[in-house]
Parts: C-alpha cells; sequence; structure tokens
C-alpha cells in the first residue's frame, strides 16, 4: 500500500490527540513539535466571552473587553457607575469556561464573582462575594 507523506502526517497527529506515540520518547514528528499541536487543538476560545454581560436581578454590567490566549480578561463593571477592577480572568475547569472578576473600590473591598460560562443558553452562572458583608449571593449574567 503506497501511503503519501500528507496522509501519514495527518495520521500521526491523529495518533498523537488521541495519546498513541508512534515511534520512540520523542514528542515530534518531521521537525514539528506535537505537543503544541495538540495544545492548539484543545485551547480554551476565551473569545466566546468578549460582550456587555448584565445580572438579571439588577442592572448590574461585566463589560468584557477582550480576552487573551492565557485568559487574561479586559474588563470593566457598572453598578451602574463604574467599579474598579483589579483582576479579570478567565480558565477551562473541568471543560467548561469560568471567569474571575475581583472588584477593588470604595464599598467593594475585594468583592468577587466567580462564574461559569454556558454556552447553550448564552449564560454566566455562578457566584456573587460580597466582601464588606461576608456572604455569598448566586447571579446569573446574559447578553
Amino acid at each position: 500500500m503506497l501511503v503519501s507523506a500528507g496522509t501519514a502526517a495527518v495520521v500521526v497527529v491523529s495518533l498523537v490527540l488521541w495519546g498513541i506515540r508512534t515511534s520512540g520518547d520523542s514528542p515530534s514528528t518531521d521537525g514539528h513539535d506535537v505537543s503544541a499541536l495538540q495544545t492548539a487543538v484543545t485551547a480554551p476560545d476565551f473569545q466566546t466571552l468578549v460582550g456587555q454581560w448584565v445580572r438579571i436581578d439588577s442592572p448590574y454590567v461585566i463589560d468584557i473587553e477582550s480576552a487573551d490566549q492565557s485568559g487574561k480578561l479586559k474588563a470593566a463593571y457598572y453598578n451602574p457607575r463604574p467599579i474598579n477592577v483589579s483582576v479579570a480572568k478567565a480558565r477551562e475547569k473541568d471543560g467548561m469556561l469560568e471567569v474571575f472578576v475581583e472588584l477593588r473600590d470604595v464599598n467593594y473591598p475585594g468583592s468577587t464573582y466567580t462564574l461559569t460560562y454556558d454556552q447553550a443558553r448564552e449564560l454566566l452562572m455562578g457566584v456573587y462575594f460580597q466582601a464588606a458583608m461576608q456572604q455569598k449571593y448566586n447571579v446569573v449574567f446574559c447578553r
């Protein structure tokens, strides 16, 4: 059976993605770093989080302006006036995208949102920790 170089590369990449090594301990084939290919295929798409998210029980808004590949978010928060966002990041957890936002401003001494993205329903759902009162609230945001 005659196999072209292109077909062989597809088979090797497919086997590597399934966790099957094709030869020895080498993580590369034909000078390509297969682990980089695997990372590129499985990297989470944080861009899906970009947009304005409004809390369904109040006029509070998380505005995610941008997201980079590492999960760093550029975000603003409005209640309805601007509140300083000290940390905004996303990560993949258990196959889902999770958003963490920390607020540091007057009356917001480290209050946080820990939210999970529900892609099917276009929602961010999770917990708001109100630091000044040490209380947690279940919250939902929609676009």
